[in-house]
């Protein structure tokens, strides 16, 4: 992960409280429903207009109900880019018996971990690919140097080569 992400990350967003509307459908994930208020310039009056918003839930910590805080963070999925900072109050049963909420600290060494993960699975089938590539190319080279009649020759100055290689090593 680049080192400006993580400084973002570590800057901090504003804490939005809201109220979990639904929970428990869909995993890792939470509808809530933060507070809104707009304006009607025509007849001049604020009006409520609460906003709902998908939020990631790490550990499947919140129930219906929770007051909860929520955060901006990076995108999870295609609908979701707010996660839970903390639980404020619980509504059923107490939060202490739940699954704890992620710091902010743990959620990025958990992405971290993750994006190494990844870049070192990529390395390894690049690697593969790399050499399968080169064993096909050989081949060729082979078949052809073969079909010109001069494999003989040719595998001479590779016995000659292999041999310089390890007296060199």
């Amino acid at each position: 992960m680049s080192e400006q992400f993580v400084l973002a990350a570590r800057r901090g967003f504003r804490q939005i409280p809201g109220v979990v509307v639904s929970a428990g459908l869909m995993d890792r994930t939470v509808k809530v429903r933060v507070g809104g208020r707009i304006y009607n310039n025509v007849i001049k009056k604020h009006f409520n207009r609460p906003k709902t918003h998908l939020v990631h839930d790490p550990n499947n910590s919140c129930l219906t109900g929770d007051v909860v805080e929520i955060s901006p963070g990076w995108p999870t999925s295609r609908h979701k880019r707010h996660v839970i900072v903390s639980i404020l109050a619980a509504a059923t049963t107490p939060a202490e018996s739940r699954p704890p909420v992620p710091t902010l600290e743990e959620r990025i060494a958990e992405a971290q971990a993750k994006r190494a993960a990844k870049v070192e699975r990529r390395a390894a089938i690049e690697a593969e690919t790399k050499a399968k590539y080169a064993a096909a190319a050989e081949e060729k080279r082979l078949r052809k140097l073969k079909k010109e009649g001069k494999l003989p020759l040719a595998e001479e100055q590779q016995v000659v080569k292999e041999a310089t290689e390890t007296q060199s090593s």
